[in-house]
């Protein structure tokens, strides 16, 4: 893998995956972790991803307001399916109660979210995301609880024991979570059982759970499910859904949103 190639993955890696850990890249594409942080350099001063400690998480607003419901700031130009996401982002505001408190999943969707929370709001936002957490962290009106645990590469999800135990002692009114799958066959599915399990988890504590899920998840299932169809509240979802696919998700009890 040439340094051009090696850039070209990393930037892939943070946009797909919310962020990467240079040790494990490194193993898993057989490089150097002194190349790996070299472009993880020249890709910050390019704008591409932001450096933290352990390695690197998409760039994201860092004043208090950067990002509204007509510009959602830097967060969404990493991302994948950037309309489809921004639009669901932008309807998933309408979710956000005036007061209280949320909980912000891991997930690039979601992150789409961080940079529309409005301004104004008494909000306690807790998070198992290290990313959602620094986006955050410039937000003085905000009170920023983050989850423990162990923090995974790649995604910079918090998971395992510790952040079970916070979340089984936490409650919030509404928990905005993402899916790699959703099907009517097995509900809310991931690619990992240890996601699976802090899902769940964040789902219990929440009165509400609000789902965030562009079509290309819709009717697939993954490895490891974290809940049915039937404890969600509301899934928003984009236009290019299959009708059939919408129609058989509401028939299993969440309202579910076409934006």
């Amino acid at each position: 893998m040439d340094g051009e190639q090696r850039r070209r993955t990393i930037a892939r890696w943070v946009r797909e995956y919310g962020g990467l850990t240079v040790p494990e890249f490194a193993e898993q594409h057989g490089v150097s972790t002194e190349a790996v942080w070299s472009d993880l350099t020249a890709l910050e001063h390019e704008g591409t991803l932001r450096r933290v400690p352990d390695g690197a998480i998409p760039v994201v607003p860092v004043r208090p307001g950067a990002g509204t419901p007509d510009a959602p700031g830097e967060w969404g130009s990493l991302c994948e399916m950037h309309a489809e996401k921004e639009r669901i982002a932008k309807a998933a505001v309408g979710e956000v109660p005036d007061g209280g408190s949320i909980l912000l999943d891991a997930g690039s969707t979601v992150a789409q979210l961080v940079g529309l929370l409005p301004s104004g709001r008494d909000l306690t936002i807790v998070t198992q995301s290290v990313a959602v957490a620094v986006a955050l962290s410039a937000r003085p009106d905000l009170n920023l609880m983050l989850v423990g645990g162990r923090v995974r590469g790649g995604s910079l999800a918090l998971v395992d024991s510790w952040a079970l135990r916070t979340l089984a002692d936490t409650r919030v009114d509404v928990a905005f979570l993402s899916a790699d799958g959703v099907s009517v066959r097995h509900g809310m599915t991931v690619r990992n059982g240890a996601v699976a399990m802090v899902k769940r988890a964040a789902m219990v504590a929440a009165q509400r759970t609000v789902l965030l899920a562009d079509h290309t998840k819709l009717d697939q299932d993954r490895l490891a499910r974290f809940g049915a169809l039937g404890e969600v509240d509301t899934l928003i979802t984009d236009d290019h859904a299959d009708p059939q696919c919408v129609g058989a998700i509401a028939a299993a009890g969440p309202r579910v949103l076409v934006v």
